[in-house]
């Protein structure tokens, strides 16, 4: 716990929760946990308060790097709040006729030309014709670059990070002539929570959303509540903070063997969008050469999907069917990257 303790005081939030997690599974002692989480809930404090979104007033593109033959990686950044905050945007060198949009959340301790190697999803973009928009979480925001899910200014709509994100989306939209009708977000751990919220908080702006490894909207208030959410899992009526709306369609991917997200997490995002909706169709199957698991699909009275929920076996915390170029990533598993990019193809604006 010492140790734990010397990571919240140099900002380092993750790697402080890891220490933790490993401490408990060793059966440490109750009040040295509980000391560093308050000396966590503390640190948090200083980076915490109340945000407001502004409009975006400046896009500003930077140095581009070439991705395949023709598609292009470009920096950008917009003035928020009297910040910029940075992202990148994949755009392809052939651009579809009705071209769609995804939001692609990282991980924490994660990056933009991380994610974008560990997904490949740049080079789905320049082969179908899409654009990928990463916004980029700043150390300054959280020192592990998480994007900040569990803070209540940071799950409402019109206020904290995903106001920004929005309002990068939206930008995007228009600079680039995107099919609104086909606007999709997801990502990875504290992404895919990110990712659960924009659901929930802009159902007009995202047809349909992925979550991957991460925790249903709504699921913690506070940094204690967030760690005991991420390693016991946390369902509907249990919520530490009030449930937001139900979310648009879903997809979910998590993997049974993940001891930083635990898989219950991802049951309780199936549990926002399904209610109502039919037992679920199951199918199991495995990755050609790789991993096994288990797919359900759920339906609305009307017959129409509204979920799906992969479990991946012996997936631990890793983006399934990743490339190892990219961090948290695991070759072996079904590709999400591919079943998320079926997903999204099947659900638009119009068609909900």
């Amino acid at each position: 716990m010492a140790d734990a303790a010397g990571l919240v005081q140099s900002g380092d939030l993750l790697a402080a929760t890891a220490l933790i997690q490993d401490a408990s599974r060793l059966h440490a002692t109750q009040p040295a946990a509980d000391d560093v989480l308050s000396a966590i809930k503390s640190r948090l404090g200083t980076l915490t308060g109340t945000r407001a979104a502004n409009d975006v007033v400046e896009v500003v593109d930077g140095p581009t790097s070439v991705v395949r033959d023709s598609g292009r990686f470009i920096d950008g950044s917009l003035a928020f709040d009297g910040l910029q905050a940075r992202y990148k945007l994949f755009i392809p060198g052939v651009p579809a006729a009705e071209p769609q949009l995804i939001v692609l959340l990282h991980g924490c301790t994660q990056d933009p030309d991380d994610f974008a190697a560990g997904t490949a999803m740049n080079v789905r973009a320049e082969q179908q014709g899409f654009y990928v928009l990463y916004p980029m979480q700043s150390a300054a925001a959280n020192p592990s670059r998480c994007w900040n899910w569990y803070r209540p200014d940071d799950q409402q709509r019109d206020r904290g990070e995903p106001a920004l994100i929005a309002g990068m989306t939206r930008d995007v939209i228009d600079r680039y002539g995107i099919d609104a009708d086909r606007v999709y977000a997801a990502g990875l751990s504290a992404g895919g929570a990110m990712a659960a919220i924009l659901g929930s908080r802009y159902p007009e702006l995202f047809a349909a959303v992925g979550v991957h490894s991460g925790l249903p909207a709504g699921a913690a208030a506070n940094i204690p509540d967030a760690l005991s959410a991420m390693r016991s899992g946390t369902r509907r009526g249990q919520r530490t903070a009030t449930p937001l709306a139900a979310q648009v369609p879903t997809i979910v991917f998590h993997g049974d063997r993940d001891t930083t997200v635990h898989p219950v997490n991802g049951e309780s995002v199936i549990d926002d969008v399904v209610v109502g909706a039919d037992a679920p169709a199951v199918v199991k199957g495995q990755a050609p050469g790789g991993k096994g698991y288990s797919n359900s699909t759920y339906r609305d009275v009307e017959g129409k999907v509204v979920a799906e929920h992969w479990i991946v076996h012996g997936l631990a915390h890793a983006w399934s069917g990743g490339n190892p170029e990219g961090t948290h990533t695991d070759a072996d598993g079904p590709s999400a990257t591919d079943e998320m990019l079926r997903f999204f193809g099947e659900h638009t604006m119009r068609h909900r």
